[in-house]
């Protein structure tokens, strides 16, 4: 039971780490519609991940958030959104 409950607390600790693309880019902390985003840029793609507790979120308004931090962080349109209410891919349109 021990062993479960680490692996537990070692998996929860990384959730707001980057996807491999995105590691050792600093992140910009962005707060939208009270859904607080961790942002990163690499080229033409940007990454939002959703660092605070919400209960159920749906992705339609999490997206919509997401799309909103990422413009501001990197000042361009996001032409194109994917994934899930805590990791969002979006690619940019300078």
């Amino acid at each position: 039971m021990r062993y479960v409950m680490i692996i537990t607390a070692l998996m929860l600790a990384a959730c707001d780490g980057p996807t491999p693309y995105f590691r050792g880019i600093p992140a910009s902390t962005v707060t939208v519609e009270g859904s607080t985003f961790d942002v990163r840029r690499k080229g033409d793609l940007a990454e939002a991940i959703r660092t605070n507790s919400q209960y159920a979120p749906r992705m339609g308004p999490i997206a919509r958030r997401a799309e909103l931090a990422m413009e501001q962080v990197t000042g361009c349109r996001v032409s194109e959104i994917r994934g899930d209410q805590a990791v969002i891919l979006g690619k940019l349109d300078c």
